[in-house]
């Protein structure tokens, strides 16, 4: 009890009280039985615990439980007078708590639970609070509220028992094709090609591009043919009688370095309408090699492409999300600006960016994707635009290859679809493309 005792004052003389003189003095010394907490539990001290308090079982308490009445209603007494006392029961004591302003009789589980917790110090449940409630509003109103961020999936989980996938090695790998790509990346090289300009390049890798669809080629033939290209433009001037020939004799070297069964010069030959005789042909092969010194192991952005499509695998439609992918990275790979502004990966990371607005993904940019790539959506979003650009002047285009690639059932028909509007850039950008 939190009372504190009251000693009974004795007369002077020492003298013993007469029965109605004691009877007055113990009322008026005795504490009301609301002043010393059974009735409301008194407010605990800020950061202390407060202990239930017991009371012992009587018909009194019995009665307010089950009628759910205040106990001053029923016989207790409330002026320092007791109407009715009857006597503890010997078997069980069961105690009083207050939840939300109403008694209730606690059963013998709960009493012991009750006093085991009491022993141990009762910690109350939280409250909220009309300040906690307002500012979580508040921040709710503000767009403020601490949303879970996405798990990074593992997207080489699938992989773990294919050895050819080496998922061992795999993260290492591609960290060094990040650092590769920047020592092998082409700057822009037309200031320095007195006879050729960049519509001419994109008209040639429009070619390229309907040559190794109709040789049907291995997809990393055709980024390796486009990387070598680039690299020896950068390095030699070429006249554009030349131009062809380069594009022949690259697309030769990369089929040597990447297929099983690559064509024959005489098949080059015959494609080009014997416009080089065979012996040009291996003479520019030499030449571009010698300029690229035998360096043909470069990461290109079908490297990254394909990683970025396994992180981007979240829906059962996945192969129109691949085809997408594609067909927006070759319409990046054949347009000079894209190709020379933008490293390997960002054109890769934005081809998936771009797909997946094409597409209505949601969202259109994941935390495994931003692990993966390394790339943030801000920092996708201009090479994006100018995919989606490329994608929505496609079928209008006189350059038709990757159209037409991507317009049938094998290439998914995702040229078909329209273009991501979101992403669409202001027409004084498409006159300049």
């Amino acid at each position: 009890m939190a009372s504190k005792a009251v000693l009974t004052q004795q007369p002077k003389g020492g003298g013993k009280l007469k029965n109605g003189q004691a009877a007055a003095a113990e009322g008026r010394n005795r504490r009301v039985l609301r002043d010393i907490g059974n009735l409301v539990t008194a407010p605990a001290v800020e950061g202390k615990p407060q202990a239930p308090i017991s009371r012992p079982n009587t018909k009194s308490t019995q009665v307010a439980a089950a009628e759910k009445k205040p106990l001053t209603e029923i016989g207790i007494a409330v002026n320092g007078k007791n109407k009715e006392t009857d006597k503890l029961k010997p078997s069980t004591v069961i105690g009083l708590k207050s939840h939300n302003d109403h008694h209730h009789v606690m059963s013998k589980e709960e009493k012991q639970n009750s006093g085991r917790k009491s022993r141990a110090g009762f910690l109350r449940k939280p409250v909220n609070t009309l300040t906690s409630i307002l500012t979580a509003r508040s921040k709710a109103a503000c767009g403020l509220t601490n949303k879970p961020k996405d798990p990074i999936s593992d997207i080489d989980a699938v992989d773990a028992d294919d050895e050819l996938a080496v998922v061992e090695y795999v993260e290492d790998i591609y960290k060094f094709y990040k650092l590769t790509e920047v020592e092998n990346r082409v700057h822009d090289y037309m200031v320095s090609q007195p006879d050729i300009n960049s519509k001419m390049r994109t008209i040639l890798v429009d070619w390229l591009i309907e040559v190794h669809r109709k040789f049907e080629l291995m997809p990393e033939t055709l980024y390796l043919t486009i990387n070598i290209v680039d690299r020896y433009l950068s390095m030699d001037s070429v006249s554009r009688r030349e131009l062809q020939l380069v594009g022949i004799s690259s697309m030769l070297i990369a089929c040597k370095y990447e297929e099983i069964w690559a064509p024959e010069v005489n098949d080059f030959v015959a494609i080009s309408d014997n416009a080089y005789v065979r012996e040009q042909i291996l003479l520019m092969e030499k030449a571009i090699l010698g300029k690229l010194e035998w360096y043909l192991t470069v990461p290109t952005p079908y490297v990254f492409v394909v990683r970025y499509i396994k992180a981007s695998s979240d829906s059962p439609h996945q192969d129109k999300m691949e085809k997408m992918v594609f067909f927006l990275a070759e319409l990046g790979l054949m347009h000079y600006t894209t190709s020379i502004m933008y490293s390997p990966s960002m054109l890769a990371a934005s081809a998936v960016y771009a797909a997946r607005c094409t597409l209505n993904k949601s969202p259109l940019w994941t935390e495994t994707l931003k692990h993966h790539t390394g790339y943030s959506e801000d920092q996708l979003m201009d090479c994006a635009k100018l995919l989606v650009c490329f994608h929505s002047g496609a079928a209008d285009s006189k350059l038709k290859a990757v159209y037409r690639k991507f317009s049938s059932p094998d290439g998914g028909a995702v040229a078909l679809f329209p273009a991501a509007k979101s992403l669409l850039l202001v027409s004084s950008l498409g006159a300049v493309i």
